[in-house]
């Protein structure tokens, strides 16, 4: 089974920035389901995982724990906006120096998935 790992911003300058990032990356986890479910795909959104936990705990503490999660998937699909986060920054570099796909969009998820797309793209 293949195993996909949404990154993305998850923080904001206000709680409901916060909640527009999560949604966000939600809309997009949704999509990738659609698409990894004809293969016997599963898809993981870290930003539910933590979604209520905002001040509980250092956000290393939850980027470490991100980061394990991420070790166990086999390809990384960024939201459009992942670029403006350091953690979804962290999560790419991570992914990429473990050898873990990395992808930009549906489109190339779905490539992925059918082996059409080059390693290391």
């Amino acid at each position: 089974m293949k195993l996909v790992y949404v990154a993305g911003p998850f923080r904001g300058p206000s709680a409901w920035a916060i909640e527009e990032n999560i949604r966000a990356a939600e809309q997009l986890a949704l999509e990738a389901w659609k698409v990894v479910a004809a293969v016997g795909g599963a898809v993981i959104c870290p930003h539910t995982n933590t979604r209520h936990y905002t001040g509980a705990l250092p956000d290393e503490v939850f980027l470490k724990g991100d980061l394990e999660i991420l070790k166990r998937c086999d390809v990384v699909l960024m939201t459009p906006n992942w670029s403006a986060s350091a953690g979804a920054k962290e999560e790419r570099w991570f992914a990429k120096e473990r050898g873990i796909q990395v992808v930009y969009t549906i489109g190339e998820l779905g490539l992925w998935l059918e082996g059409k797309l080059p390693p290391g793209w």
